[in-house]
């Protein structure tokens, strides 16, 4: 199964939308550079579908890639079939699944707005085996499905 990279996104603080970049550096073990979730720990990078985006557009939000905080807005993929440890490429960088959903401690802009987010249950985290630039429309696929 592929995909493709729909937008790539950055924040310099977290807590806050993502604004969409022409391109990012992922670092191995670290994530993206400049964004403010990367470093050592379990969720480097952060993947959200466009389909989850234009459910929240079905409610009447106008929302778009990075306003739910994800650094990776993907499209054609099911990343929720995706089981923790399974491993996915974008050209050079090596992602491997390490949490699906988050509990969300405060309730974000998003929430207020809708009465829902999807993030906490369909967003994706990952972290970085193998580094490199990854780019909007670029291809996204799955190189091993964990057991």
């Amino acid at each position: 199964m592929t995909g493709v990279i729909v937008a790539v996104s950055i924040s310099t603080s977290k807590g806050e939308r993502k604004t969409p970049a022409p391109l990012v550096h992922v670092r191995e073990n670290y994530g993206i550079i400049g964004d403010a979730h990367a470093g050592d720990w379990h969720r480097q990078v952060s993947l959200l579908a466009q389909e989850s985006i234009d459910k929240m557009r079905a409610m009447g939000l106008d929302v778009n890639a990075g306003d739910f905080a994800e650094n990776l807005t993907t499209s054609g993929i099911d990343l929720l079939a995706l089981p923790v440890g399974s491993k996915l490429a974008v050209g050079p960088v090596v992602l491997q699944i390490s949490q699906i959903g988050k509990v969300c401690h405060t309730r974000c802009a998003i929430y207020y707005q809708a009465g829902d987010c999807v993030m906490p249950k369909e967003g994706i985290f990952a972290t970085v085996l193998s580094g490199g630039v990854i780019r909007p429309n670029d291809t996204i696929e799955i190189l091993e499905l964990a057991a």
